[in-house]
């Protein structure tokens, strides 16, 4: 089988970016036409359909799907390429940096984490996407080649999908890979909690506040056993949202440490005992963007503030 070229995987690329092939060729600077050739004669070196075309554009096949993932992370290490020579030896890193977290990491676990990071290496550019975990979550970013690392809930049991009382929150096994031959670290273990407002007498009797991305597969089996769980009234988007009404006397909710420091006055916090729920958080990458220096460095300084 013939390699593909550079040009082609920045093809491939651009094609299930853009969704068809004229706007991938504007895109690029090429014509629709010599956008077709390109993907045409990909397909035949791979020996596979990567897209479907239609009225409507053209869509990845699961085929197209793989190959685009492995056709951008290619193309990344591409980019990285020349500093990662430079840095060599010398203990220096720069160039942009791609991350994926989901919000409370983002608004809490990483942040002291960067400052360190760009202080030693004033190089670097982080470039941050706030992902809700759900479906893939920053797992799959990570494995669809838009980040370099992403900040994810792992999952202790290694079951690849997470769904739990308030939705599908995105989760990936603990451990030395994840599915699509992801690398993972634990960089923290913390406790959920039941929040509820301040000075009320009986919060379990409240009703249930929740959100899309809580409760993953690794809280799912004691979710289930507790018989004082109602099912949830509301449901919001994120976790901030849910304090926040929580605070306001709407209800209780079932929190994790992250998400709780946000908290104010206005709630109380009671811990749920040596068998309540506990979640993992660490970060996710590929086995190349694994060994390049802005990685490493980053993996670093997220372990010192994980403690």
């Amino acid at each position: 089988m013939a390699d593909l070229s550079p040009q082609e995987l920045r093809v491939l690329a651009a094609v299930a970016d853009a969704g068809g092939f004229s706007a991938a060729g504007a895109a690029l600077g090429l014509t629709q036409s010599a956008v077709s050739h390109s993907v045409r004669g990909s397909e035949a070196k791979v020996g596979a359909v990567l897209f479907e075309r239609g009225r409507g554009g053209a869509s990845p096949t699961p085929a197209g799907e793989r190959a685009v993932a492995l056709a951008r992370r290619i193309l990344r290490m591409y980019e990285v390429l020349g500093a990662e020579a430079r840095g060599a030896g010398r203990d220096t890193v720069a160039g942009v940096l791609r991350i994926a977290a989901f919000r409370s990491a983002a608004l809490h676990l990483l942040p002291p984490a960067l400052e360190r990071l760009t202080a030693r290496h004033p190089g670097i550019r982080p470039e941050v996407r706030v992902v809700r975990e759900l479906g893939a979550g920053t797992a799959g970013e990570v494995a669809a080649g838009r980040a370099d690392l992403g900040i994810a809930t792992l999952n202790a049991t290694g079951a690849t999908g997470a769904t739990g009382a308030g939705g599908a929150g995105g989760s990936v096994p603990a451990g030395a890979a994840a599915p699509g031959r992801l690398l993972t670290g634990v960089l923290r273990e913390e406790a959920y909690a039941l929040v509820h407002p301040a000075g009320h007498p009986d919060p379990r009797a409240l009703p249930l506040l929740d959100w899309d991305e809580n409760c993953g597969s690794y809280t799912r089996d004691w979710w289930r056993a507790q018989d004082w769980i109602p099912r949830a009234t509301v449901k919001a988007e994120d976790d901030g949202m849910v304090l926040t009404m929580v605070g306001r006397g709407l209800g209780m909710a079932i929190l994790p440490e992250l998400s709780l420091r946000e908290a104010t006055d206005a709630v109380d916090i009671t811990g749920l005992g040596p068998s309540g729920p506990v979640r993992r958080v660490g970060y996710v990458t590929t086995p190349e963007s694994a060994s390049t220096l802005a990685v490493r460095a980053l993996i670093r300084e997220l372990r010192s503030e994980a403690g």
